[in-house]
């Protein structure tokens, strides 16, 4: 097992301030196995969904939730929207319990608790094994793989590549249809497969309608979907106040590598790196890498209809910071970076590149090794 101190302290301080804590993130990428670092699931305390034990002891849950003390774990609380009512009540009533929620379904969740629980918890979300927790020297490992612990621990490339496939078919065929969605698996599996060919660009949604036979607010859907599902990112396009034509449509991205990889086809890391995708799946990997462990209020991409652009811009609260990445050994200052830094007003630029120096290019604009994500938070700018 691979330990994961900077989520394990998130956890904690969060429960610290606030009576209730949903920690969401995928299927499968490890949200149990930290729950249980913090309460033995023999505990009369937790509770998990999927045991028909856990959910006949919470036919009536007032009764079965009011009287505990101390942590209390649900695991799988998508599964039960109606315990959320219940817990505003408990809460309000300031018993002396701390409840962690555990959720895959993080747009449908947020919904719940948004609608039930306003002002009474706090969220956490988690993805899978991230470059801090695996250290630098696993970074290609991790780009191939992916996150997910049983992809990234297994024994064999070819175990890997078996697994993520079937994470895919099961999230499609079983956990989409429990969470109470109706729409058919082989078309979601079409539209996943086009957003692997997409990643990294905007969003064509006439387009993708058009190859599924579908209307453009029935796509919309189904990305949505799928974004909820902690699968797919929508990157939202950055305005600034210039009269360049700016573009205004989403980016997209596969969230986790590995799984990018098996819905475009890929098995190795030999494969990977001479696929026509190297670059744009790259590009995913360092964003979510960035987007998991760096502080930062709010995220866009931004691009002009004119050619300019910036992978990624982060607003923290000094003011708003450009990341460039770049798979190239000797990376340079280009001049899209010249035009954000005037025309966006950035504060500083880091181009992330695979190498090993971190070295400046320019006033404001510095080259940064991706294996040093693998620092504390906040490294990214110095």
């Amino acid at each position: 097992m691979i330990d994961r101190p900077r989520l394990l302290a998130l956890i904690h301080a969060a429960l610290g301030r606030s009576p209730i804590v949903v920690l969401s993130g995928p299927r499968q990428c490890g949200k149990t196995t930290l729950a249980r670092q913090l309460l033995t699931p023999e505990s009369l305390n937790y509770f998990d969904l999927e045991d028909p034990i856990s959910l006949a002891r919470l036919d009536e849950p007032i009764t079965a939730l009011g009287s505990l003390k101390g942590l209390v774990v649900i695991d799988e609380i998508q599964r039960r929207p109606e315990l959320f009512p219940v817990l505003r009540v408990l809460v309000d009533r300031e018993v002396s319990a701390r409840f962690l929620l555990l959720g895959s379904a993080s747009g449908e969740l947020e919904r719940q608790t948004s609608e039930s629980l306003a002002g009474r918890i706090e969220r956490i979300a988690i993805s899978g094994f991230t470059l801090d927790e695996v250290g630098a020297g696993s970074r290609d490992r991790l780009w191939e793989r992916g996150g997910f612990p049983r992809a990234f621990l297994a024994d064999t490339d070819e175990d890997s590549a078996v697994w993520r496939s079937q994470f895919i078919q099961a999230l499609l065929e079983r956990d989409m249809s429990q969470w109470g969605v109706s729409v058919p698996a082989l078309a979601l599996r079409r539209l996943w497969t086009i957003i692997a060919h997409y990643h990294g660009q905007t969003w064509n949604a006439s387009e993708a309608a058009r190859t599924l036979d579908v209307s453009q607010p029935t796509a919309r859907r189904y990305l949505d979907l799928l974004t909820d599902a902690n699968v797919v990112r929508q990157l939202q396009p950055y305005h600034a106040n210039v009269k360049k034509r700016q573009v205004k449509s989403p980016k997209v991205y596969v969230r986790d590598s590995g799984l990018l990889h098996r819905l475009l086809g890929i098995r190795t890391y030999k494969e990977l790196l001479e696929h026509p995708k190297v670059g744009a799946s790259w590009e995913g990997f360092i964003v979510e890498q960035i987007m998991v462990r760096e502080p930062h209020e709010d995220a866009w991409f931004w691009a002009t209809h004119q050619g300019a652009e910036m992978d990624l811009l982060l607003q923290r609260e000094t003011g708003l910071f450009g990341v460039e990445i770049k798979r190239s050994d000797a990376p340079r200052i280009t001049p899209s970076i010249r035009i954000a830094l005037e025309d966006v007003g950035l504060q500083h630029v880091a181009v992330v590149y695979p190498g090993s120096r971190r070295y400046r290019l320019a006033s404001h604009v510095e080259a940064v090794p991706a294996g040093d994500l693998a620092g504390g938070p906040g490294c990214l700018f110095g």
